[in-house]
């Protein structure tokens, strides 16, 4: 059964945290939290995936559970890597006996106190962002009934990662957007001020514009800008 404040709770915290102010790495602390007290774990941690697909801390509960993560990472070995790499969640419910998959993780993990560890995947149907990772005191498998819950909170985290992902790119497309226009309205008012100084159409200014941007390797908007400013000046001879 969920331990420490209710699942309904710790849904609703989770949500608002996703609408009012998205901040990842509070967001992650805030999780890992709830993933203690709704799991009974002592520890919990998540690792993202970096733009190259490396795995990377991003939130721990105790500096046990870091370090333990960070040595997960630096042997290249764990249930979190093996976690990220299939999309299936990944255990080790005794870490009393070494494992064949990872000889190096479990004496570390007893030194940090723990005795099983679990990673859940941070998935969204073939994208898989990042891993949940669970650990306890004592040995055991991760129940059906809390693998559930933490396979949930494990995709609240990942819905929120990719929307904030999916805002940040939209807001990059609007900045490049404006400055295309922006750009746009420079050159056409670079071409009037050509035309009227030379006398000379429209079409024939804006391709004086770009015979001069290429061979003096100049940026078109800042070559406009310049024109406009009348602190650059080209003639019929740099077409």
């Amino acid at each position: 059964m969920p331990r420490g404040p209710g699942l309904v709770d710790a849904f609703v915290e989770l949500a608002d945290t996703l609408v009012v102010g998205f901040d990842v790495v509070e967001f992650m602390h805030a999780l890992s939290g709830r993933c203690m007290e709704l799991l009974g774990a002592q520890a919990a941690g998540l690792m993202l995936a970096d733009q190259r697909g490396s795995l990377r801390v991003i939130a721990t509960s105790s500096e046990q559970a870091r370090l333990l993560e960070l040595f997960e990472l630096e042997t290249e070995e764990g249930p979190c890597l093996l976690c990220f790499r299939t999309g299936a969640t990944v255990g080790d419910s005794d870490l009393s006996r070494d494992d064949p998959r990872w000889p190096r993780l479990a004496a570390r993990a007893r030194e940090a106190g723990f005795q099983s560890v679990h990673a859940l995947p941070m998935r969204l149907r073939d994208e898989i962002v990042g891993v949940l990772n669970l650990c306890y005191a004592s040995p055991g498998p991760l129940s059906d009934h809390d693998a559930r819950i933490g396979q949930a909170l494990a995709d609240i985290a990942t819905i929120g990662l990719l929307q904030e992902r999916a805002i940040r790119q939209r807001q990059v497309l609007a900045e490049q957007l404006q400055s295309a226009l922006t750009s746009r309205v420079l050159i056409e008012q670079a071409k009037g001020v050509l035309a009227e100084r030379l006398q000379i159409t429209p079409d024939v200014a804006f391709a004086l514009l770009r015979a001069h941007a290429r061979r003096y390797n100049r940026q078109l908007t800042q070559l406009a800008n310049e024109v406009i400013a009348g602190s650059t000046e080209i003639s019929s001879a740099d077409g």
